[in-house]
C-alpha cells in the first residue's frame, strides 16, 4: 500500500504541468513575434514602421482594427504580408470607398513612399508574403510557352485565355489583365485577392509566375493577325457578331426581294 500510495500523482502536478505549458506557449508566442518583426526590419526600417502605423490607424483602423485584428467590417490583417497591402493599396482598391460585392480599381489615394509604410506596419503584424524584387519581374528571363500553359491551366477559366476577364457570380468578376503592372499580377497570385486563390510557391514556383507575366505581356503587345480583335472573348463575340452579319444579309434579300416584287 506503502508503493502505491508514493505512485500517486500530486494534487498540484496537474496546475504545475498547465502552467508550464502556458509559460512554454507564451515563450514562443513571444519568440515568433519577435522573429516576425524582425523579418520586417530586414526589408523597412523603424521609421517605416512608424510611419505605417500612424496611416492605419488613421484610415485603416475603422475596418481592420486598431492593431489589425480585424472587425465586422474587414478581415484581420495580421499574416497577410507586404505584398497583398501593397497590391491592394496601389491598385486604389483600398480603402473601399462604399461595400460592394468587390473592391474596385480607382486611383490610388497614397503616394508610393506611403504604401511602403503601410506595407511595413502591417509586415510587422505578422510574417507574410512579401513585395517581389526585380529579378522576378525580369519578362525578359521569362518563357511566354511555359506561362501560356500555366496560365491556361490556373487562370483562364476566370480571367479569358488571352487575359480579358470575365464575369463571375453574384455580380463579382474577373478583370482584365491587360495593362497591369508587373508587381500587381505577382502580387495577385501572391495573396490571392478577392475571389482569386492563392498560388504559393508550392502551386506556382516563382519563375512559373514569371513566366505568367511574360505571357500576358506578350498578350498585350500582340496585334490581332487575323482580323478584328472582338475583344478577345472567343467564340461568345464572333457567335454574335455572325448571328448579326448573318440577320442583316438576310434581311437585305428579303427587302430587296420585297423591292423587286413590287
Amino acid at each position: 500500500m506503502k508503493a502505491l500510495s508514493q505512485k500517486r500523482r500530486h494534487p498540484l502536478a496537474l496546475l504545475a504541468l498547465l502552467v508550464c505549458a502556458l509559460l512554454l506557449t507564451g515563450g514562443l508566442y513571444a519568440v515568433a513575434t519577435t522573429t516576425n518583426q524582425a523579418k520586417a526590419a530586414e526589408n523597412y526600417t523603424a521609421s517605416d514602421v512608424d510611419e505605417g502605423s500612424k496611416l492605419f490607424i488613421s484610415n485603416c483602423s475603422t475596418c481592420h482594427g486598431m492593431n489589425g485584428e480585424g472587425s465586422d467590417s474587414g478581415p484581420s490583417l495580421v499574416g497577410v504580408g507586404a505584398a497583398s497591402v501593397d497590391f491592394q493599396v496601389s491598385t486604389g482598391r483600398m480603402p473601399m470607398q462604399m461595400q460592394g460585392p468587390q473592391a474596385q480599381v480607382k486611383p490610388a489615394q497614397f503616394n508610393e513612399e506611403q504604401t511602403r509604410q503601410l506595407a511595413a506596419y502591417v509586415a510587422s503584424l505578422g510574417a507574410g508574403p512579401e513585395v517581389p524584387d526585380e529579378e522576378s519581374l525580369d519578362v525578359s528571363q521569362g518563357d511566354a510557352a511555359n506561362g501560356a500553359k500555366v496560365f491556361l491551366a490556373n487562370c483562364a477559366m476566370c480571367h479569358n485565355a488571352a487575359g480579358a476577364g470575365g464575369a463571375l457570380t453574384r455580380g463579382k468578376y474577373a478583370p482584365s489583365l491587360m495593362g497591369v503592372d508587373e508587381k500587381q499580377i505577382y502580387e495577385a497570385m501572391q495573396t490571392g485577392p478577392q475571389n482569386m486563390p492563392v498560388f504559393n510557391d508550392a502551386n506556382i514556383t516563382p519563375d512559373e509566375k514569371r513566366d505568367v507575366i511574360t505571357y500576358l505581356k506578350t498578350m498585350e503587345n500582340n496585334t490581332d493577325p487575323g482580323g478584328f480583335g472582338l475583344g478577345s472573348l472567343g467564340p461568345v463575340s464572333e457567335g454574335l457578331f455572325i448571328w448579326t452579319i448573318g440577320l442583316l444579309i438576310i434581311i437585305g434579300f428579303a427587302v430587296w426581294l420585297t423591292s423587286r416584287s413590287a
